[in-house]
């Protein structure tokens, strides 16, 4: 299982898989809006999206736990 989690505080602007989705390693999951800039958030391996924690315009903490792949 692996857990993908915000690097830091911000607001989710994008959620780019669904439950389900394959994503292979470095394949972009959700964009974050962090200090006015747009931050892409990368699957740190490759699986299959099991549960996605979060929503978009959902504001969230820096090692929070974004969407868990297995």
């Amino acid at each position: 299982m692996i857990e993908i989690t915000a690097p830091m505080g911000g607001k989710v602007i994008e959620i780019k898989v669904g439950l389900g989705d394959a994503v292979n390693e470095d394949d972009e999951v959700l964009i974050l809006e962090a200090m006015k800039m747009e931050l892409p958030v990368v699957a740190t391996g490759p699986g299959t999206v099991k549960e996605i924690r979060c929503k978009e315009g959902e504001a969230v903490e820096a090692e929070a736990v974004l969407v868990v792949l297995e």
